[in-house]
């Protein structure tokens, strides 16, 4: 596979995307939320999305350089429509939005709508925690998406919608993010680039029998996902439900359903923002979340575990690798994003190969 650092990785996507019609400082900001998924180990989120995103930009489903436009508002709340901008960019604007309602009031909920896909939800849970800010987000995939089979169903009937909980401490902040299915879809589309197969528990045929075969995703007859929790999926499909329920009810946006495609093309979005200060203190919470991590940490380990992991450390583990050896990037996801640039007509190669060096 190619071996990028991220900074190249960078640079090219910012010329695609300008290439594609986005504002310099939009394209910016897509561009460094994708490569910094890469660097986290999630390529499902990663430059994995350029052809998407510009497939979805030059059919006019996503528009560059449109506002954030506010439904209702209150000192505490902000419901927002996203009039199908960039997805990173809009969910940006509300989170900036919604910090300074909660520095004011301790608590702040928005919503967005109309939105393109926001991306990795870590990477805002991340943002907030650096202000020593606690969040709560979730999404679904705008009505589309429907990949998800209920226990004992064949078919796909809710998205992935995935939740994340950011808890800042002192040092590494606790950054809790996963799909509601065993996978995320993008994870699964990853492996159908490589030409590999699932891990299994992740998939059904449409005949509702388990396989490793990504295909079933994208070709028909169709299959569908599994919620997370293997024999207890019944709590992973429920926890799906009610982030979709959610998620299109608050937003103003659309819940799953049969009249959308099964291809995304964005999403609604929930966000709470928690100020601790307001609450019994920065100081105090902050000594709870050093004093709890510190002592997960120091559980004793079974045989062959060298440490205990927290959510939010494999990330920073992989970034720290991908940023001293590079960003491999799958040979076919390399071919789609080198047919999007000629496409675009940007000369090509843009960039070389290029490992950093240690």
């Amino acid at each position: 596979m190619p071996v990028f650092s991220a900074d190249t990785l960078r640079q090219l996507c910012q010329v695609i995307f300008q290439a594609a019609g986005v504002p310099p400082a939009e394209a910016d900001v897509v561009a460094r939320s994708l490569v910094q998924a890469n660097l986290c180990g999630h390529d499902s989120h990663g430059v994995l999305r350029v052809p998407q995103y510009v497939t979805s930009l030059r059919q006019g489903v996503y528009r560059p350089g449109v506002p954030l436009d506010v439904i209702h508002e209150t000192p505490a709340l902000l419901a927002a429509d996203g009039n199908w901008g960039l997805g990173q960019v809009q969910a940006y604007r509300l989170l900036e939005r919604l910090t300074a309602k909660a520095d004011a009031l301790g608590v702040a909920a928005g919503t967005l709508r109309h939105c393109g896909h926001v991306g990795r939800l870590g990477e805002y849970a991340e943002w907030a925690a650096e202000r020593h800010l606690a969040l709560i987000a979730a999404v679904n995939s705008h009505g589309a998406g429907r990949r998800v089979a209920p226990p004992g169903g064949t078919q796909g009937r809710i998205s992935t919608n995935p939740i994340c909980i950011g808890v800042p401490t002192t040092t590494a902040p606790i950054i809790l993010d996963f799909s509601t299915s065993a996978a995320a879809e993008g994870k699964v589309r990853a492996c159908y680039q490589k030409n590999q197969p699932c891990p299994e528990g992740w998939l059904i045929d449409h005949r509702g029998q388990p396989t490793t075969d990504p295909s079933v995703l994208y070709t028909e007859p169709r299959g569908a996902l599994l919620p997370f929790g293997g024999s207890q999926a019944y709590k992973g499909f429920g926890l799906g439900l009610v982030i979709d329920l959610l998620c299109g009810g608050l937003s103003g946006g659309p819940c799953s359903g049969p009249d959308f495609p099964i291809n995304g093309a964005g999403n609604t979005a929930l966000f709470i923002v928690l100020q601790p200060r307001h609450f019994a203190g920065l100081e105090h919470f902050l000594n709870q979340t050093d004093a709890l991590t510190a002592y997960v940490r120091t559980c004793p380990t079974a045989p062959g575990v060298a440490a205990i992991a927290l959510p939010g450390d494999p990330e920073r583990q992989t970034r720290q690798i991908r940023l001293r050896d590079g960003i491999p990037i799958p040979e076919g996801t390399w071919q789609l994003i080198e047919q999007t640039a000629r496409e675009l007509q940007v000369p090509w190669p843009v960039v070389s190969c290029h490992t950093p060096t240690h």
